[in-house]
């Protein structure tokens, strides 16, 4: 038994409308840090700051931490699919740590040199800005091969990258330019460009997997800090948000990359839902295929499990069974029942004296001529070399004894033809018994059965013996 679900296809309207609708929904949560970027830029007073180091100190702390475990998630994602965009993006995480790092530990440089708490920032976002574009450049590549992934010369020489920018920057930040206002957006304005392709590439790219649709949206973030850390000024409510609309995108991010390690271990390989109706419609069919191939093997098992695979009739196994059937049927409604105990008669002298493909040929004739004598419910099993059973239900001894006689004058008034053409000249010996009359059982019968058949081969062939 198998069971088929069916999904109704909704009206083309209604389904264009929820795909819009949907689109729309989720442009505008990708959205949400610009309306409060305009909320501040005109609704709020630009020289209104909240300065408190300690505060500023562990949330820098905690986001450091954070993001050395999603670095650690993502390195040990791409070490199991080898995606090129999940070693990007570990790179992307790890330089970020490791630049914005010292925007932390030199917090309490703000009144002595404001630049060198500063200028890290912008850096930080700059650098995994760019590194994300090149992770998005590669999605959908072949994976890298095994023995490269964990090789660890690659991962240093990323890691000394990293220092060479944060002493670069240290040096900026030291140096007389380090006051142009150039300087700084420069930085934070390259974070935005390079974030604004990213999301531009990602739709131009029409790539519409879940994970990656997490990821459109972390770079939406991105582009709209790097605008509000632009707008604003260092402590102001703006710059306070710059951060947060940044760590709400690192949040998101870091929520796919989870799941990809949870799942998949790959970014490529978690499937929107479309995607994954199709798959499951696909996995359905194939499914109900498989079942309907096995029922019909079942079939064929079942049918060459029960004949005899030369003259197609049943088998000695079959014929068991149908006379355990046709016993309990006669016990339960008294209705009579006859078994033909069949023998052709002089076989061995046909295979003898023609070969055994045409006695074989014989056989298969000699069961088609049983089947047009008996009636269409009756049954014809070969129990023997040429031993054959005919099971006669509803039948009492005098209709047994007609059936027989019907198929032995068949037999005997014409000769077999065999597929060379040769006719071949045989007779059959039956014996009868009857359920009830002669017996109760499966063994009763069967030995009566055979007892008049060789009565009837002993008074001379060709002949029928049903007392």
């Amino acid at each position: 038994m198998s069971t088929t679900f069916s999904i109704e296809e909704p009206p083309r309207i209604i389904a264009a409308l929820t795909r819009l609708y949907s689109v729309f929904l989720v442009i505008g949560f990708a959205l949400v840090p610009a309306y409060l970027i305009a909320y501040l830029a005109f609704f709020q007073d630009p020289s209104l700051k909240f300065e408190n180091h300690i505060f500023h100190e562990v949330a820098i702390a905690a986001a450091t931490l954070e993001g050395l475990f999603v670095t650690y998630v993502t390195w040990r994602c791409y070490l199991s699919s080898g995606e090129p965009l999940l070693r990007w993006l570990t790179l992307g995480f790890l330089g970020f740590v490791l630049v914005y790092l010292p925007h932390g530990a030199f917090t309490g440089m703000a009144h002595h040199n404001i630049w060198l708490f500063l200028l890290y920032g912008p850096a930080s976002r700059l650098v995994m800005s760019v590194l994300l574009l090149a992770g998005l450049l590669s999605y959908h590549r072949v994976p890298d091969p095994v023995d490269r992934r964990s090789k660890p010369l690659p991962w240093l020489l990323a890691i000394a990258a990293f220092v060479v920018i944060d002493v670069a920057v240290g040096v900026v930040a030291n140096s007389p330019i380090a006051g142009d206002l150039w300087v700084r957006l420069s930085m934070e304005g390259g974070a935005l460009v390079f974030s604004t392709l990213n999301v531009v590439a990602l739709m131009l790219r029409r790539i519409r997997s879940p994970l990656m649709l997490i990821y459109g949206i972390s770079i939406t973030s991105f582009a709209l800090a790097s605008l509000a850390f632009i707008l604003g000024k260092p402590w102001n409510h703006m710059w306070w948000l710059a951060h947060a609309i940044f760590a709400a995108g690192f949040f998101v991010l870091s929520y796919g990359v989870v799941q990809a390690f949870r799942t998949t271990q790959s970014f490529s390989a978690i499937y929107s839902q479309e995607e994954l109706m199709a798959r499951l419609a696909e996995a359905m069919a194939r499914t109900e295929s498989a079942l309907q191939e096995l029922q019909r093997t079942n079939h064929k098992l079942e049918h060459l499990a029960s004949t005899d695979p030369l003259t197609g009739a049943a088998n000695r196994r079959e014929f068991i069974q149908q006379v355990e059937v046709e016993i309990a049927r006669a016990r339960r409604d008294g209705a009579p029942f006859s078994l033909l105990a069949l023998d052709l008669d002089h076989f061995k002298l046909i295979n003898d004296n023609y070969g055994h493909q045409v006695g074989d040929e014989v056989l298969q004739r000699f069961v088609q001529k049983c089947l047009d004598a008996i009636r269409p419910y009756d049954g014809v099993a070969r129990v023997g070399g040429e031993e054959f059973m005919v099971l006669l239900p509803k039948a009492a001894l005098e209709v047994a004894r007609s059936i027989a006689e019907r198929v032995r004058g068949a037999v005997a008034t014409e000769e077999l033809y065999t597929g060379t053409g040769r006719a071949v000249a045989v007779t059959v010996s039956v014996g009868i018994s009857e359920f009830g009359r002669d017996g109760d059982t499966i063994d009763t019968l069967l030995r009566v059965a055979d007892e008049r058949l060789y009565r009837a081969k002993h008074s001379g062939r060709n002949r029928v013996v049903a007392a």
